[in-house]
């Protein structure tokens, strides 16, 4: 599996329409949340988000928020921000940009936002002119720094370097709620939060 844990600058400058990092001002990173609401994983980021005194920016599966709508109006009362993900985690690159459109609408009905991040980060130049044009005012956010904590041949203290030796104030970094990140997130996570806290970071929801 390959895949670049803190995005280049080239690819920033070939996606410049997306947004991969926020301003570096008071301090501020930004942690985001890939897939959930999932019913284990969810609820444990929430609580370790509140102990921090944290926000986090959560990129929800339309089917997943109608699956469990409790733990997705839980996210929205702690102060959180929701993000699309599409509605069935669809790969941009492998799917018809109509039905790419489709789907993204069909999670609108359920995930109140103009946040959207694309999954696998998989979407085509077409895709995101013909979003913008649907969706006036939407956001692509994609990331700075990746954990890879759904990389199972790698263990959590990896996903906790990999986001600590990268991360810089205004970083867009990317967890996941996840069946198959779990064992690695829940190592990381109050890790990350606790190295975020030493460091005077300010973690903060992306609006």
């Amino acid at each position: 599996m390959f895949y670049l844990t803190k995005t280049p600058g080239i690819l920033k400058a070939l996606y410049r329409s997306c947004i991969w990092d926020l301003s570096p001002a008071n301090n501020t990173v930004y942690l985001t949340f890939d897939d959930g609401p999932h019913p284990e994983a969810t609820p444990f980021i929430l609580e370790q988000l509140k102990k921090y005194n944290a926000k986090g920016t959560f990129f929800c599966i339309g089917k997943n928020v109608v699956e469990h709508p409790d733990i997705y109006q839980q996210i929205l009362e702690a102060g959180h921000s929701t993000g699309n993900h599409t509605h069935n985690h669809l790969n941009g690159w492998k799917t018809n940009t109509d039905k790419y459109i489709e789907n993204i609408l069909e999670a609108r009905k359920y995930i109140s936002t103009n946040l959207f991040r694309p999954p696998y980060g998989r979407i085509t130049p077409f895709q995101i002119k013909q979003l913008k044009k649907t969706i006036p005012g939407i956001k692509i956010i994609m990331w700075d720094v990746l954990s890879a904590d759904f990389d199972q041949d790698i263990n959590g203290e990896t996903c906790v370097q990999n986001v600590v030796f990268k991360m810089q104030p205004g970083s867009i970094v990317v967890f996941h709620d996840s069946t198959k990140a779990w064992e690695r997130l829940s190592y990381a996570l109050p890790r990350v939060l606790e190295y975020c806290k030493k460091q005077g970071y300010n973690v903060a929801a992306i609006e």
